[in-house]
């Protein structure tokens, strides 16, 4: 177990420090039960890389909602085959709870209001995520602070205040650019998605290309008036805040 203290120490003694160097301190001090959260965007396969390349066999799961694009399970496969050793574990939502949600309110409610979609994506995506998180003592993400509004105060190390657990954000300083060149110095498999002008993905009718000039999330929930979080990196008060405004 560790402390809102010791977090807050760690994240004064990491900052500056490159991805890789806050991975080692995290693997070292959490391992093994410290997971990356991956949604195989272009920040994920660059994280996977650099875990890989620490420890094989780290472990990273990801959340299929059952309306993922075909692209990102091809990414997926891809991952596989060049991270044999990886400890790859695919949660999926409760069958019971999308039966009854979409039988109530129809396959496609999230478009409806923002009250379904946060709905929907409670039941794919946040309640599959802390299932996944329980037992561990930390998580990994791909978070950027230049990603979202919600997302530029971000520490490298926080503390995970709903699960009690900490979270490890070891790009949370990189560009954009950066990250791309990364992926092509490495010949890190990647979403073809990106290729189309899809900086964020997510869901399939959740997600649509941007356009030049647009923010990167503006195709994520782009039917909201400034929807860009699921739920998965919002507290659960905030969250709930968000959803009755």
């Amino acid at each position: 177990m560790t402390t809102a203290t010791e977090v807050e120490t760690a994240a004064t003694q990491l900052a500056g420090k490159s991805p890789q160097e806050v991975i080692s301190w995290a693997l070292e001090k959490f391992h093994p039960q410290i997971s990356l959260a991956s949604s195989f965007g272009a920040e994920d396969v660059v994280l996977i890389d650099m875990l890989a390349k620490i420890r094989p066999d780290a472990r990273v799961f990801t959340l299929d909602t059952g309306r993922l694009p075909t692209q990102t399970y091809d990414v997926i496969e891809a991952v596989q085959r060049k991270y044999p050793q990886l400890q790859l574990q695919i949660m999926f939502p409760d069958t019971q709870a999308v039966q009854e949600m979409v039988r109530s309110q129809g396959i496609n409610l999230f478009y409806e209001s923002i009250e379904n979609r946060k709905k929907c994506c409670y039941v794919r995506k946040v309640e599959p995520l802390n299932r996944a998180l329980s037992g561990l003592d930390a998580w990994f993400t791909g978070l950027r602070r230049d990603q979202t509004a919600n997302r530029a105060d971000m520490q490298v190390v926080e503390m995970d205040s709903d699960r009690g657990i900490a979270k490890i954000n070891p790009l949370i300083d990189w560009s954009e650019a950066q990250v791309w060149k990364y992926i092509r110095q490495n010949f890190v498999p990647y979403n073809s998605l990106h290729d189309q002008n899809y900086p964020s993905i997510g869901c399939a009718p959740c997600t649509r290309a941007v356009k030049p000039g647009e923010d990167p999330r503006a195709g994520r929930w782009w039917w909201e008036q400034g929807g860009q979080e699921c739920g998965l990196h919002v507290s659960a008060k905030e969250d709930l805040a968000v959803a009755k405004s």
